[in-house]
C-alpha cells in the first residue's frame, strides 16, 4: 500500500514479567504485529494505524510535530497491563504523508480504514493532526452505506472552518459537505468545545448545520449526569458511531503536547466516564486519538494521559 510502512521494531517494548505468572503480561506481549498490512488476517479485531502527518496542522497555522504521534503514543502505551479487550489490538503499522499531499495521505487513510472495516475489523488511529479525521470519517461512511453515522469528537474546537484549502481546521465541515452530496444526515455532536477558542462565524456553521455542542463549561462533576443523557440521546439516533478525540479536550496541565493546549479543558477523570459510555453502546465502530505532539511534552505527562486514555477505551470497548 502506497505510503505505508510497518511500526518500528523498537517501539513495543516493556517490563517482562512473566517469571512471576503465566498471566503477568503487558501490551507490547498480547498486541499482534504482521509484517504486512493485512486485515483479512484479523477479523473481530481493532486496527491500530498511525498517521504520520501535520500537512494540516501546518496549513491551519498550528505547531507542527504531531506526525511524530503515533509511535510515540504507542510507545507511551507498550508497558501498561494487559487486560480483557488489549488482546485484540493489532498493529498494522502507519501511513507516512508526503510534505504538502495531504489529500494524498488522507485518501490512502480513507482507503486503509475502509478495507479493515470491511475485514469486520473496528479502527483505532493514532494521529497525526485533526485532518486525520475527514480521512477516518470518509472510510467509515464508505464501509456503511446504508447506516446512519453519529461522529462524536471531543474537541475544544468546532472543526468546522470554511476555507479553500483543506486543514485540521476543516475536517467536520468537510464531512458534511460529503453527507450533503450524497444525502446522508450528518449527525454530529462536539463535547468539550471551548467558547472562547471558536468564533462566533464558527458557532453560526454549527447551528447551520444542526451541531450538538456540549461545552467544556458544562462538563463539571455537578452536570455529568446531564451530559451523559444527551450522549445517550445521540447514541440512540444512530447505527454507528465514530468517536474521534482531540487531545486538546484535556487541560493544559494533564495535556502539554498539542497544537492548542485547552486553559480549562475537560480532565481525564470527567472524560473518562463519558466515553465508557460510549465504548460499551455496542454501536461504536471506530476511533481516532489526534494531535499529540512529542515535540512539547513536559516529562512524558502528555503521552501518559493519552496512552491511560487509549488503555482504557480499548479494554471497555465491545460489541
Amino acid at each position: 500500500m502506497k505510503l505505508w510502512h510497518p511500526t518500528s521494531e523498537n517501539i513495543w517494548q516493556g517490563r517482562n514479567d512473566l517469571a512471576e505468572a503465566d498471566n503477568a503480561l503487558r501490551v507490547f506481549q498480547t498486541i499482534k504485529q504482521p509484517a504486512n498490512f493485512s486485515p483479512e488476517e484479523f477479523p473481530h479485531h481493532i486496527a491500530l494505524l498511525g498517521f504520520e502527518c501535520d500537512e494540516g496542522v501546518k496549513l491551519n497555522h498550528g505547531r507542527p510535530g504531531a506526525k511524530l504521534g503515533p509511535e510515540y503514543l504507542r510507545q507511551s502505551l507498550a508497558n501498561m497491563a494487559s487486560y480483557d479487550g488489549h488482546e485484540r489490538l493489532v498493529d498494522l503499522g502507519n501511513i507516512r504523508a508526503d510534505p504538502e499531499k495531504l489529500a494524498e495521505a488522507q485518501n490512502v487513510l480513507s482507503e486503509a480504514v475502509y478495507e479493515c472495516q470491511h475485514q469486520n475489523m473496528r479502527t483505532l488511529i493514532f494521529g497525526g493532526g485533526h485532518e486525520t479525521a475527514f480521512a477516518h470519517g470518509m472510510g467509515i461512511y464508505r464501509a456503511f452505506p446504508t447506516q446512519r453515522v453519529g461522529i462524536i469528537n471531543f474537541d475544544a474546537h468546532l472543526d468546522l472552518r470554511n476555507s479553500a484549502q483543506p486543514t485540521s481546521g476543516t475536517p467536520f465541515r468537510q464531512l458534511a459537505d460529503y453527507c450533503q452530496q450524497h444525502q446522508r444526515p450528518f449527525n454530529y455532536t462536539c463535547i468539550g468545545a471551548s467558547l472562547a477558542s471558536n468564533t462566533q462565524a464558527l458557532l453560526d456553521e454549527a447551528n447551520h448545520l444542526d451541531v450538538t455542542i456540549i461545552w467544556d463549561t458544562q462538563c463539571i462533576e455537578s452536570m455529568l449526569d446531564k451530559v451523559k443523557e444527551q450522549i445517550q440521546n445521540v447514541i440512540n439516533q444512530v447505527d454507528i458511531i465514530y468517536m474521534t478525540i482531540d487531545l486538546d479536550v484535556l487541560p493544559i496541565w494533564q495535556m502539554p503536547s498539542v497544537s492548542a493546549p485547552a486553559a480549562l479543558g475537560v480532565p481525564l477523570e470527567r472524560l473518562l466516564p463519558l466515553i465508557q459510555l460510549i465504548c460499551q453502546s455496542k454501536k461504536l465502530q471506530a476511533v481516532d486519538l489526534v494531535e499529540l505532539n512529542p515535540l512539547y511534552d513536559i516529562q512524558g505527562m502528555g503521552g501518559k494521559a493519552a496512552a491511560r486514555l487509549t488503555w482504557q477505551l480499548v479494554h471497555w470497548w465491545n460489541g
